[in-house]
C-alpha cells in the first residue's frame, strides 16, 4: 500500500498561514497541519482549527526564530543553535522543558494533537529526537515526522545530511518512510512530479498561505496554496493507487504493509 500524508507547516506564525492550510484542506489535498505554539498568531490558528475538526493538528516544535515559552534563551538561528547543541552548551533537559511547554499549550486549547515535527527539522538531532519520542509517548501522540527526502531539483549536502539524520531517527510504526517537498520548501509549483517518489507511507511537507508578509524566507505561500488545490489531484492519486491519509492513520497503514 502507498499512502500519502499532506501536511501544512507553520500555522501560528501569521494568520495567512492558517488561512492557506485550511483552504488547501477544504479545496485541495492537505490532511494535516502543524502549529507553532509560540507563534504570534497562535490564538488565531487555534480558533480556526477548532472550527475545522477534519484537519488533523500537530505541534511544530520550535527552538529557533520565535520567543521560547520557558526561561531558556535559545539562539535565534539554527546555524547558531546546532554548534551549541554539538558542544553540549544547551542541555537536553532545557530543550525538553521547552518542547513540553509547547505541546501543552496546543493541547490546552482543546485541539487533539496527533503528530509532532520540528521547525527547521531540529527535532531530528539525535538527543533532541530522543526527548521528542519520550514526550510523544508521554502525551499519547502517535506519529513523529522523519525527513528522508526525494524528488527535489537537487540534493545539496545539507539535504543529504538532514535525510541521513532522518534515516537514523526512524521509529517502529509511528512515523513515515520518506518525505517529499522538503528540498523545495516554499517553492512547490506542481505536486504531480513528486508523486513519482511516493513509497510506503510518504509525507508531503508543504507551506501554504494567503497574503503572508513579514518574512524574508523567499517563500511563495500563495502559489503553494494554489498548487495544493489544483483540480484533479485527488483523481491523480487514485490513478496511482496512492491513498490520502492523516497521521493518526499511520499505525494502521504500517500493519497493512507488513
Amino acid at each position: 500500500m502507498r499512502a500519502l500524508i499532506v501536511t501544512a507547516d507553520d500555522l501560528g506564525l501569521h494568520p495567512g498561514m492558517a488561512e492557506g492550510a485550511i483552504r488547501a484542506h477544504r479545496e485541495g489535498i492537505v490532511t494535516a497541519c502543524s502549529v507553532v505554539a509560540n507563534g504570534v498568531a497562535f490564538e488565531d490558528a487555534a480558533d480556526r482549527l477548532r472550527d475545522t475538526p477534519s484537519l488533523e493538528v500537530g505541534v511544530h516544535l520550535t527552538l529557533v526564530e520565535e520567543r521560547p515559552m520557558t526561561s531558556i534563551r535559545f539562539p535565534k538561528k539554527y546555524t547558531s543553535f546546532v554548534p551549541l547543541y554539538l558542544a553540549r552548551m544547551i542541555t537536553i533537559s532545557a530543550i525538553e522543558r521547552e518542547l513540553r511547554a509547547q505541546i501543552e499549550r496546543v493541547m490546552s486549547t482543546g485541539l487533539q494533537v496527533t503528530h509532532l515535527n520540528g521547525h527547521q527539522h531540529l527535532h531530528l538531532l539525535p538527543r533532541v529526537f530522543g526527548a521528542v519520542v519520550r514526550l510523544a509517548r508521554e502525551y499519547g501522540i502517535g506519529y513523529v515526522r522523519i525527513v528522508d527526502d526525494y524528488g527535489g531539483v537537487a540534493r545539496p549536502l545539507s539535504m543529504r545530511a538532514l535525510s541521513a539524520l532522518g534515516r537514523r531517527a526512524k521509529l517502529r510504526g509511528g512515523t513515515n518512510d520518506r518525505t517529499i517537498g522538503v528540498a523545495i520548501a516554499g517553492h512547490l509549483r506542481d505536486v504531480t512530479p513528486l508523486l513519482d517518489h511516493a513509497e510506503g507511507v510518504t509525507e508531503l511537507v508543504t507551506h501554504p498561505g494567503v497574503g503572508v508578509t513579514g518574512y524574508t524566507w523567499g517563500y511563495d505561500w500563495d502559489r503553494e496554496t494554489a498548487a495544493l488545490c489544483t483540480p484533479g489531484l485527488r483523481e491523480e492519486l487514485r490513478a496511482r493507487s496512492i491513498t490520502l491519509i492523516a497521521p493518526s492513520q499511520v499505525s494502521c497503514c504500517n500493519r497493512e504493509n507488513k
